[in-house]
C-alpha cells in the first residue's frame, strides 16, 4: 500500500503522516509500514540541527498511525478516525537519525466495541528502538 492508498484510510496528510507505506495488514487485527527516515524532515530543524534525532513522540505517532490504517481498513470503520485512548509501557531504546528506516510493526490485541488496545513495535535494522501498549478509541 502507497502513500496515496494510505490517505484513503486515514486523514493525516503531510507534513504529519508518518508512514511511507504499507507493506503487511491482516485487516483488523495488523500491519506493518515502513518510514524512511530523511535529514530534510522538518522536525529536524529544531531536533536537533548539529544532531538530528527523531522525536520519540513522532516514533509513536507513526506506530499509531500504521494501527489507525488496520482498523480503519475495516469496512463498517470507513470514514471514521482513531484516537489516542492512553498509552502504557512505552520504552525508547535507541536514537533515530536520517539515513534510517523504522519498521513500524502494530498488533491489535483486544477490542471492545469502539475501544482497543495494540501492542506496537519500531526497528531499525532488526534492532528496537522503540515498543509501546497503545489504546485507542475509533470515532465518527
Amino acid at each position: 500500500m502507497n502513500k496515496e492508498e494510505i490517505e484513503q484510510i486515514i486523514p493525516h496528510r503531510d507534513p504529519f503522516l508518518y508512514i511511507d507505506k504499507i507493506v503487511e495488514i491482516d485487516v483488523g487485527k495488523h500491519a506493518i509500514g515502513i518510514k524512511k527516515i530523511v535529514a530534510d524532515e522538518w522536525y529536524f530543524q529544531g531536533h536537533f540541527p548539529d544532531n538530528p534525532i527523531m522525536p520519540g513522540v513522532l516514533i509513536i505517532e507513526a506506530l499509531a498511525q500504521v494501527g489507525a490504517v488496520a482498523i480503519l481498513s475495516v469496512p463498517e470503520n470507513k470514514g471514521k478516525i482513531v484516537l489516542f485512548a492512553g498509552m502504557e509501557k512505552v520504552r525508547f531504546k535507541r536514537i533515530v537519525k536520517p539515513g534510517d528506516e523504522l519498521n513500524l510493526d502494530v498488533e491489535l490485541t483486544n477490542l471492545r466495541g469502539r475501544f482497543g488496545k495494540s501492542f506496537a513495535q519500531a526497528k531499525v535494522d532488526d534492532q528496537v528502538v522503540a515498543e509501546a501498549e497503545l489504546m485507542f478509541m475509533v470515532s465518527e
